[in-house]
């Protein structure tokens, strides 16, 4: 057993009492939490209790990361001046040329290191949307799954859970009229020929019936776009995450341009090509939703389809603001991820969700600190097929990470509302400690599995890029 103790603590509006508490033994045994109580002084409890300063939440959930978009952080930003000609989709050139020269063990110490910069800015479990399945060219590796099994071992290495999200990806996009277009140059390597192929890959993973791969992984799937796979496609894709009670997940209108082609390929916007396909749903989760109709929210949100935002990333890649709170109004649970690594931050994630409305509808107030909290934790898990994690209950696995409110950013939060005062103006920085599976990873701002984890993004960075 393993027992620690809260200044303060975050319990979820689903636990009885709710809100933040103080003076909170929490017990576990092995990875799961077997006791909450608060209102214990931290004088009773027991001998070798850990005694957490500050304010603690349920792991945080990075429910969409590419791993190795992180060698490109700062390499490759917009100029420093006025560009006509820096956009999504120049960068995406950018991208591809890094995914050409990753190979397995430079992938695997990459995605190592960026899972430990996540681990230190309190994540706990990563949903990898995976889509780097074959050698340049799409030269089958001997083991058709090698890059996808070394990132389930590089979590590992970093002390997190994943969600593999293995990615169908089968065109470069699609004429008018709905013919696809052939893959290219660095695509070769993400492509399987089609969706009864890919499937045909994924059954060489070791996973059992739930597609757990090891008890810190599971298998999920991806569709990685309407640009990529067409609508005659995905029910077998789908057919595979039913069958396994898996995850699917997609990238959903994140550009104007992939509207319009869709439109013209198949007379309809992604959301209803990927309805009418039926691959909406409890399970699912659409990826950036940024350029939605009235009709797209009333279809997401009326399937209960998780929405993932990314607002560093889609803040980057000027992609534009995603609809939030009608999505969230309309029934869709909201999510949030790293995507392209531009920041890991999953604080600072959750307030742009909030500030990037405010600037846009010139309004302040569109989600309370507990509406982030919960995109965070409990949403973040569930729709990455976690959904006994996210939560300090009984019974959950026993992730924590505990936030130090004596920085200067957020000095005084204990006088007020912690909570509130986390998502004004807390960042990775304030994580002190993680906890993961009932293990500790993170002691004092270190991480306790990669040493020197700067050192570690370095090296591997290099290694990439040359």
């Amino acid at each position: 057993m393993r027992r620690w103790h809260a200044e303060l603590a975050w319990l979820a509006r689903s636990t009885s009492g709710g809100g933040v508490a103080r003076d909170v033994l929490i017990e576990a045994v092995g990875s799961r939490f077997t006791a909450v109580l608060p209102g214990t002084p931290v004088t009773g409890a027991p001998p070798g209790t850990v005694r957490l300063a500050g304010l603690t939440l349920p792991g945080l959930a990075n429910a969409h990361s590419h791993a190795f978009h992180r060698a490109l952080r700062g390499a490759v930003a917009a100029p420093a001046g006025p560009s006509d000609g820096d956009t999504f989709w120049s960068w995406r050139d950018r991208m591809y040329a890094v995914a050409d020269r990753l190979d397995p063990a430079s992938y695997f110490t990459l995605a190592r290191a960026v899972y430990a910069e996540m681990a230190l800015a309190g994540v706990t479990c990563v949903g990898e949307f995976h889509y780097l399945h074959h050698a340049p060219g799409g030269a089958r590796y001997t083991d058709k799954n090698e890059p996808g099994r070394l990132l389930v071992e590089a979590a590992a290495a970093a002390g997190l859970r994943i969600t593999l999200l293995d990615a169908c990806y089968l065109a470069s996009g699609f004429a008018p009229g709905g013919e696809p277009l052939p893959l290219a140059g660095a695509q070769l390597r993400f492509g399987d020929g089609s969706a009864a192929a890919w499937a045909e890959r994924l059954a060489e993973f070791d996973c059992d019936s739930h597609g757990m791969l090891a008890p810190h992984a599971r298998l999920g799937a991806a569709i990685h776009s309407v640009r990529a796979v067409g609508p005659d496609q995905i029910p077998e894709i789908i057919a595979w995450s039913h069958g396994h009670g898996a995850p699917v997940h997609a990238h959903l209108s994140e550009q104007p341009m992939e509207n319009a082609e869709c439109l013209a390929a198949f007379g309809g916007t992604p959301a209803q090509v990927l309805y009418e396909a039926g691959a909406l749903g409890p399970r699912s989760t659409m990826v950036h939703a940024t350029h939605l109709t009235e009709r797209d929210v009333e279809l997401l949100g009326g399937s209960l389809s998780t929405i993932c935002m990314c607002p560093l990333t889609e803040a980057d890649l000027a992609d534009g603001v995603g609809p939030a709170p009608s999505l969230a109004a309309a029934g869709s649970p909201l999510s949030l991820g790293s995507d392209g690594q531009s920041v890991i931050d999953l604080i600072e994630e959750a307030r742009w969700l909030e500030l990037s409305q405010r600037l846009v509808s010139r309004r302040r107030g569109h989600f309370g600190a507990a509406d982030l909290a919960a995109a965070l934790t409990v949403s973040g898990h569930a729709c990455l097929g976690w959904p006994d994690a996210g939560e300090i209950v009984p019974g959950a696995y026993a992730d924590l990470v505990t936030m130090s409110l004596d920085s200067p950013r957020l000095a005084g939060a204990l006088d007020g509302d912690p909570l509130a005062a986390l998502f004004a103006a807390g960042t990775a920085a304030d994580v002190r400690h993680v906890v993961a599976s009932g293990a500790d990873v993170v002691r004092d701002g270190q991480h306790l599995l990669v040493d020197d984890v700067p050192r570690a993004l370095t090296a591997a960075i290099d290694a990439v890029l040359g």
